[in-house]
């Protein structure tokens, strides 16, 4: 547990644009620094995660959490965290040794029981999967009464909608695909209509405020600054400036 905190306690967090800044000179490392990038991001989510909810003896399940760097950061703060992927390749990679709690498993059927965990995270899944609403439902469905749902994801027509085929997504997923093939030989990581999808916030927007399972604690900009939390309320701006949308979400008791 982290010097000055202890169990049960909330953790004021600041979203100040220095901490923007921050977040997006490091994502320019991605490529070449993974473990800087995924690790400052991890530390990043863990902090505005605990001025949610204590970690602390918590159980959490981290949905497509990969090679395992949140839940390291999630770990290193007392929690008991689970990471389930889809893909065993991505378990492993960037030369990491498999989570020994890792599992296997898919999003969109999450192998696990009926609230059965204290917190249910996600960090930039549900662009990848093909149906959105799905995942999002398996996440409250694991998640105990009271529990919390940390639901992150990058917005289809933000500047990084396209991943590495952007901006070339502004004139169409297919064509972009198909344009960043012929430039480097290979279909791309994130091929749209296979392994990235078009996810708006105006679809999980509406999800969040409808499901009858759960009460929105905060709907934000994930990266940005305070300051611009307003911007998830306007319709089309949103989906652009967002960038990546983040729903926090309290599963109500029975």
């Amino acid at each position: 547990m982290t010097a000055g905190t202890r169990s049960g306690e909330l953790v004021p967090f600041r979203a100040t644009l220095g901490r923007s800044v921050g977040l997006f000179s490091a994502f320019r490392k991605e490529q070449t620094d993974p473990a800087f990038f995924y690790g400052k991001l991890a530390r990043d989510t863990v902090d505005q995660l605990r001025s949610y909810t204590p970690l602390d003896g918590r159980t959490v399940v981290d949905v497509g959490g990969g090679p395992g760097y949140f839940a390291d950061a999630l770990r290193g703060e007392g929690a008991l965290c689970v990471c389930v992927d889809a893909d065993a390749l991505e378990m492993r990679l960037h030369g990491r040794s498999a989570d020994v709690h890792g599992v296997q498993g898919s999003a969109l059927d999450l192998p696990m029981r009926d609230g059965s965990v204290d917190v249910c995270l996600s960090s930039n899944v549900l662009e990848h999967v093909p149906d959105r609403t799905r995942m999002a439902d398996e996440m409250v469905r694991v998640t105990r009464p009271g529990g919390l749902v940390y639901l992150s994801y990058t917005l289809w027509l933000s500047p990084w909608g396209g991943h590495e085929t952007s901006p070339w997504h502004y004139l169409g997923g297919s064509y972009a695909a198909e344009r960043f093939t012929r430039k480097h030989g290979h279909r791309p990581k994130n091929d749209f209509g296979r392994t990235m999808y078009a996810a708006s916030a105006g679809e999980m927007l509406r999800w969040a405020r409808s499901h009858p399972d759960v009460e929105p604690v905060d709907l934000r900009p994930r990266y940005l600054p305070a300051w611009m939390k307003p911007i998830v309320h306007v319709p089309f701006l949103r989906e652009v400036i967002t960038w990546n949308l983040l729903l926090v979400l309290r599963k109500r008791s029975a």
